[in-house]
């Protein structure tokens, strides 16, 4: 496979080459305004190959599909050429030459596309076999050395022969190292033989392929497929849970962000490898969360290779009814191993992107949809039961050593970024400018019977008392927020009117901050 890619970045460098040469010739005739052309060529040519190995356009070399060809280019020279196009415009004296970027991407994407269906010819010819009885349904996961991309392995059943067991338990360890690691079997074993007859392993990216599988209530399944790869996720796990008894195990992997971020760094030389990072942050975690380009990403990528952060992963696991029970990274990915505690929670629209709108309870314990900037990673509401139970509260009442919060996230609320959406609240009413914070179920069950009753006959504020009287433990912050609710049912606006003063003068000149 090393060898084929490095024949398509040689194909690729002489498209770029002989696309730019052939404008050239066709535009003056000859090679004249020598300096500016070598220039131009010199950056399109760096463009080309740094766009080209973020988006890995190499992949092509394994496609056996021409439909699976035109995403790989779509996405990698779309980028291309916009950037080409904003240069182009940044460099006026060059407008004799400016309509080869236009033209160049077009030309090399056509070229490139020929070159992409002659190493479809060449995959398809040599796995004919293969393609022939996957496509009659065959198991082929382990007879020829192939893998499919979706592959059901059916485990022991009782009917075989003790020998027949042992062979076919060793030709599935085989097979599981092949596309995995020794390690994984080890964690694997930890759980369940691989040869028991309620255990299920499967190579898939599809929920169809889960819901399908022949046996309801299996004790274990394991997915040798990264969810990085699978693009919807939320459905594949709810078709999981659906297949395991209740306390069934399901065993997988991913690769987090912080692990690509590593393998990126690690895999380019200095000076082009915070480039390349660059543009895969933009194009993997910022194109899929705003609404602009969401679905744009989705279609190109078909939602293989994204990004997950730790806190996403394991979120989304607990949204589908599952609990972590241990997790190890294992080469390049991190492993996990999940039971099930329940039904998913099928929840039609979960907080992603930068504007999210979050649960609270609200004056009459009404459930209120409270607008804020993002500052964890997404899903991780999913996640505040079980951080508060392994890591309890820190002074002020946060949660201690919370990884939910991303980078961005804590500068935005320490300068208060975060706050601003909450405004619209204040406009629509469903806040009045000071008074009890809004809290979450998880945080409002944290509270006295007594507490809970005068907190919801009055709106919650966006300002609370917090700021005006600084606890520190959550008895502490109980006793604030009564004192307050005590004072406000006596007389209402002197009471906010003091306590919002006082708590601009600790934000102001204490400078108190929310963390």
């Amino acid at each position: 496979m090393i060898r084929r890619k490095l024949i398509w970045y040689l194909a690729d460098t002489i498209i770029f080459v002989f696309s730019f040469a052939l404008l050239v010739l066709f535009k003056f005739g000859y090679f004249n305004h020598t300096e500016r052309i070598l220039l131009t060529a010199l950056y399109s040519f760096i463009i080309w190959t740094i766009i080209s190995m973020v988006t890995m356009k190499q992949h092509i070399v394994r496609r056996v599909r021409i439909r699976e060809v035109i995403p790989d280019l779509a996405i990698s020279n779309v980028f291309v050429f916009v950037s080409l196009l904003i240069l182009a415009r940044l460099r006026p004296r060059f407008t004799e030459i400016r309509f080869l970027e236009i033209y160049l991407v077009l030309l090399a994407s056509f070229l490139e596309f020929l070159t992409g269906l002659l190493f479809v010819w060449y995959n398809r010819l040599n796995m004919k076999p293969f393609l022939d009885e996957q496509e009659n349904g065959m198991d082929l996961f382990g007879e020829t050395g192939r893998k499919t991309k979706d592959t059901h392995i059916p485990l022991s059943e009782p009917a075989f022969a003790p020998e027949a067991l042992r062979q076919r338990r060793e030709r599935l360890v085989n097979l599981v190292i092949q596309e995995t690691d020794k390690q994984v079997i080890y964690f694997i074993e930890k759980y369940v033989d691989p040869g028991f007859a309620g255990t299920s392993i499967v190579s898939t990216t599809t929920p169809f392929n889960i819901v399908s599988l022949p046996l309801q209530d299996y004790e274990v399944i394991v997915n040798l497929k990264r969810l990085n790869d699978i693009q919807y996720i939320n459905k594949f796990l709810e078709s999981v849970n659906s297949k395991l008894k209740q306390n069934g195990i399901f065993i997988a992997s991913a690769e987090t962000h912080e692990m690509r971020k590593k393998r990126l760094l690690a895999k380019y030389p200095y000076g082009i490898k915070h480039i390349v990072y660059f543009f895969d942050f933009l194009f993997k975690r910022v194109a899929p969360k705003l609404s602009f380009t969401k679905k744009l990403y989705f279609f190109f990528t078909r939602g293989q290779n994204r990004v997950l952060s730790k806190a996403e992963i394991y979120g989304r696991l607990y949204s589908c009814g599952f609990e972590i029970t241990e997790t190890a990274q294992i080469g390049d990915r991190l492993y996990f191993a999940a039971h099930k505690t329940g039904e998913p929670s099928f929840d039609p629209s979960p907080t992603y992107g930068p504007v999210i709108r979050l649960k609270r309870i609200g004056i009459h314990g009404k459930v209120i949809g409270v607008y804020k900037f993002r500052t964890m990673h997404a899903y991780s509401e999913y996640l505040q039961q079980p951080i508060y139970d392994l890591n309890h509260l820190q002074s002020g009442g946060k949660i201690n050593g919370d990884f939910r919060i991303t980078t961005m996230g804590r500068i935005f609320r320490k300068l208060w970024i975060d706050e601003y959406p909450m405004l619209i609240n204040l406009i629509k009413g469903d806040l009045k400018l000071f008074g009890v914070r809004p809290l979450s179920q998880h945080y409002f069950d944290l509270y006295t019977d007594e507490l809970k009753e005068k907190r919801i006959k009055y709106k919650p504020g966006l300002i609370p008392p917090f700021y005006a009287d600084l606890p520190k433990t959550m008895p502490e912050i109980m006793e604030s927020e009564m004192r307050y609710l005590v004072a406000y049912e006596q007389n209402p606006f002197r009471t906010d009117f003091v306590y919002f003063w006082k708590a601009v003068w600790n934000i102001l000149f204490k400078k108190v901050r929310s963390r």
